[in-house]
């Protein structure tokens, strides 16, 4: 799939958002849920609505096992949330405009906080598989930002974006306040879709990340951008290649994302209604 941009993306997430009120109403916070994160979804709490997201336009279906072309609307205390079953990804082919397009969407619907979850590797030799972690930073080496281009039109901010608290610390602090045994750390995006070679791992950890994967950054840099607060969550699945014997393979990925997941979002369960 060769990627293209919207000829302008912003008003495509606003007529995304328009059907979307259509059919679920407002929004106050979104959800990314990362490979294998369904059982975040079922412990976040019933659903209200689904949402095709073929059927609110610039969504393509995602290509990767454990993400889904689909989204719920739930009700947390005060709080309307939209939840992501998966996500598209720069390695699909995808324009970085499209990788971000769930996150502008939702904030034109409304949402002030976006929450992104993903599955990553542990380079932090502390790390165990299984154990979620708060997101404190990122290094963006995917080359890539949903910035570039021409820029947004008037009315957005500007396309100068500081990144400095990128990754909210009053959610982390609230998120710590729910579960204290949570460790923070810096998330590596690198564009995939192969694994990352144990000598690109060395230098990771050099450099100071704490975890790897592939999605993520860009979606917080729109989401910043727009003016949103962001919460990180990265559900570490394997260690990084190099710090195990055993093979890198996205199925066990899945796997133990889906054995885990449910703890995260029984956190968010907790934690999105304090934002009313």
């Amino acid at each position: 799939m060769e990627e293209t941009r919207e000829s302008d993306p912003y008003a495509a997430a606003r007529d995304s958002a328009a059907r979307l009120a259509g059919v679920a109403g407002r929004i106050d916070a979104a959800v990314v849920l990362g490979s294998g994160w369904g059982a975040a979804a079922d412990a976040l709490g019933p659903c209200e609505t689904g949402v095709p997201l073929a059927s609110l336009g610039g969504f393509p279906e995602p290509g990767v096992p454990g993400h889904q072309g689909t989204a719920r609307v739930l009700r947390l205390g005060g709080v309307r949330v939209l939840a992501f079953l998966g996500r598209v990804h720069l390695y699909e082919g995808h324009h970085p405009d499209t990788v971000v397009h769930g996150v502008r969407t939702a904030i034109a619907a409304g949402a002030r906080t976006v929450v992104l979850t993903n599955a990553a590797g542990g380079i932090n030799p502390g790390y165990r598989v299984g154990q979620p972690v708060l997101i404190s930073d990122h290094l963006n080496l995917t080359a890539r930002s949903p910035l570039t281009g021409p820029p947004p039109p008037e009315g957005y901010p500007s396309r100068f974006t500081d990144l400095t608290a990128l990754y909210s610390p009053r959610l982390r602090s609230m998120a710590r306040e729910l579960d204290p045994s949570l460790e923070e750390g810096v998330y590596a995006a690198l564009p995939g879709p192969h694994y990352e070679t144990p000598a690109e791992i060395a230098m990771l950890g050099a450099l100071g990340a704490d975890l790897v994967g592939m999605s993520t950054a860009l979606e917080a840099i729109a989401a910043r951008h727009l003016g949103a607060e962001v919460l990180g969550i990265s559900l570490v699945t394997n260690p990084a290649a190099g710090l195990s014997a055993a093979p890198l393979n996205h199925a066990d990925v899945v796997n133990a994302a889906r054995s885990s997941a449910a703890r995260v979002g029984t956190l968010l369960a907790s934690l999105l209604p304090r934002l009313a």
